[in-house]
C-alpha cells in the first residue's frame, strides 16, 4: 500500500532504525524476526458502563485484528487463532481490518473461509475494512471472504444484538480512514438514542470524531502497537490516522464519554519484525453497573 511518508516518520523511522541496530544485534534481530512475531499475548479486560443493559453483564467479546496474511502471518497460524478463540468461548467476535497484507496476490480465498467458517459466536461474528482490504479487487475479495464465512461486514452501517430478554446493544463500523469513506452520521442514523453502542473503526485517530456521537466503546487495530518499540524511545513508526493512539486504552470526549481499545494486532507488515509489541488478541467481558455491587 502506497502512502505518503511525512519528514517527522521517516525521522523516527531512521533514528528507530539506527537505535535498532546499535541495540539489537544478531540474538536480536533473530527474536525481533523469528519470535516475538509468533508468540501470542491474550489480553483481558472488563468493560463497565451504565448503559450496559443488565442482561448482558457477563457476556464476552473477543476481538482479533490485522493478521494480515501473506505478509508474515500464515494460514496454519490462522487455524490456530481460530481453535484458541474456540476455546475462549466467546459470545461475540470482531475483526478490525487488514486481513490480507496484498489481496492482489492472494489465491486461496475457498481456504480461508473455509478457515474462517469455523469461528463460533451465538451473538454474531462482525468485521470492518482496514486499508489493505481496500483497492480494486481487494475489496471485493475481501467483502466475499468475510459475508462467505459468516461475519457481518459494516460499511458505515449498524446492527442490533439483542437478546431473549429483549435487551440490546449495537455495534456500529465504519469504512477504513485511509482508502475507504468513513461515514459516522449515515453509520449511526439507525441507532436509537440512550443504546449502548460499540464502534469498530480500523483507525484509531477516528475516536476524536467518533466522541460527538453517542458511542461508548470503539475498537480499533491499524497500529501494531508500532510493531517495533524501542526502550525510551517508543514506537519505531506508526502509520497515518493511528499517531495519536498506538496500544492499548485511552479516553475521548468531553466528560471522557469514549473508551477507544487499541489492538496490536497479529500481523506483520513492511518489516517483518515484531520487537516489545507482541501479537494480540483481546478479550472483554461486559459488566453492567446496574448489576455492580
Amino acid at each position: 500500500m502506497s502512502e505518503q511518508i511525512t519528514r517527522r516518520t521517516f525521522i523516527k523511522k531512521a533514528v528507530g532504525t539506527v537505535l535498532t541496530a546499535a541495540g539489537l544485534g544478531t540474538g536480536g534481530y533473530f527474536y525481533a524476526r523469528e519470535v516475538e512475531p509468533r508468540m501470542l499475548d491474550i489480553t483481558r479486560h472488563t468493560i463497565k458502563n451504565a448503559a450496559l443493559p443488565s442482561g448482558f453483564d457477563g457476556v464476552r467479546l473477543i476481538q482479533f485484528s490485522d493478521t494480515h496474511i501473506g505478509f508474515q502471518y500464515t494460514m496454519e497460524q490462522l487455524k490456530q487463532l481460530i481453535t484458541q478463540i474456540n476455546k475462549l468461548n466467546p459470545d461475540l467476535i470482531v475483526f478490525t481490518g487488514d486481513l490480507l497484507d496484498d489481496p492482489r496476490h492472494f489465491g486461496e480465498k475457498t481456504r480461508l473461509i473455509s478457515i474462517l467458517s469455523h469461528l463460533n459466536a451465538p451473538l454474531g461474528k462482525f468485521a470492518v475494512y482496514g486499508n489493505h482490504d481496500h483497492g480494486g479487487y481487494g475489496s471485493d475479495l475481501y467483502k466475499q471472504i468475510m459475508e462467505q464465512s459468516g461475519f457481518s461486514l459494516l460499511l458505515n452501517t449498524s446492527a442490533n444484538i439483542k437478546l431473549l430478554d429483549g435487551s440490546s446493544i449495537w455495534i456500529a463500523g465504519i469504512d477504513d480512514a485511509m482508502l475507504g469513506r468513513p461515514d459516522l452520521n449515515t453509520c449511526m442514523a439507525n441507532i436509537p438514542n440512550n443504546s449502548y453502542t460499540i464502534l469498530l473503526s480500523h483507525a484509531p485517530d477516528k475516536a476524536e470524531e467518533a466522541a460527538e456521537h453517542p458511542i461508548q466503546l470503539q475498537l480499533s487495530g491499524h497500529s501494531h502497537g508500532g510493531q517495533i518499540q524501542i526502550p525510551f524511545y517508543g514506537p519505531l513508526v506508526t502509520p497515518p490516522f493511528a499517531e495519536k493512539y498506538v496500544e492499548g486504552f485511552y479516553t475521548a470526549g468531553r466528560n471522557n464519554s469514549l473508551t477507544l481499545y487499541v489492538n496490536r494486532g497479529l500481523g506483520t507488515t513492511r518489516l517483518p519484525f515484531r520487537f516489545l509489541s507482541q501479537p494480540e488478541l483481546a478479550i472483554f467481558t461486559f459488566k453492567s453497573e446496574k448489576t455492580s455491587s
